[in-house]
């Protein structure tokens, strides 16, 4: 096994409305941690995401410092706009792959938005850009 093998646990995460928090990085959005940045012991984070209905997007262009985040829609659909490609539309079942580094900002989403995000590593920070 690996050295960072052995700091990782067992984690499962079982569905409950209560879980979803309003204390993630955009204030339109809930999020529900599914555990896996405690049993990776930080590399990693993956989490649900879902909109708050009523509450339009004010993010703004940013960007994060991380290795690897992508996104996958369950429920709904959101617009991005990201630097170097444009404006893409997710739908449930559409799955994007954010480039380290890359300049993006939401445009607009469902109320019934719900996605996964899974970013390596848990914590990284985020910087706000001009636009792309």
């Amino acid at each position: 096994m690996s050295e960072n093998s052995d700091r990782m646990t067992f984690s499962v995460s079982h569905v409950d409305p209560a879980d979803f928090k309003h204390d993630g990085l955009r204030p339109f959005f809930e999020y529900r941690d599914l555990g896996i940045r405690a049993a990776t012991a930080g590399k990693v984070n993956a989490h649900v995401i879902r909109a708050r209905p009523g509450d339009a997007p004010h993010g703004g262009w940013h960007r994060h410092a991380l290795e690897f985040q992508m996104v996958y829609v369950l429920k709904g659909w959101v617009k991005f706009a990201y630097e170097g490609v444009g404006e893409v539309l997710l739908q449930a079942g559409s799955c994007v792959h954010q480039p380290p580094g890359i300049r993006h900002a939401e445009v607009a989403h469902s109320d019934d938005l719900e996605m996964l995000e899974i970013t390596l590593p848990a914590d990284f920070p985020t910087e706000g850009t001009e636009p792309a």
